[in-house]
């Protein structure tokens, strides 16, 4: 197992050293055990996409269906 040191805020300190007591672990494992959920083992980007995130957002407002490609409605943007 190789050894790994990093370096964390007090308030982020203290908030593990309670964490791992109140689970009757250790820090190392509790860090361990955040990394393996937060790191897909492929490799791949973990987490849901912005879309599945947001897409129960999708339609909800009414407003021109052209708005991102019409340039009438981008007139003035950036300006």
């Amino acid at each position: 197992m190789k050894t790994v040191s990093l370096k964390l805020p007090d308030d982020l300190d203290s908030r593990l050293e309670r964490a791992a007591r109140g689970r009757g672990s250790s820090k190392s494992a509790l860090v361990r055990k955040a990394l393996i959920r937060f790191l897909p083992a492929d490799g791949s980007p973990g987490g849901p996409s912005f879309l599945d995130r947001a897409g129960r957002l999708v339609g909800c407002v009414d407003g021109p269906a052209d708005l991102s490609s019409n340039p009438r409605h981008l007139r003035g943007y950036g300006e």
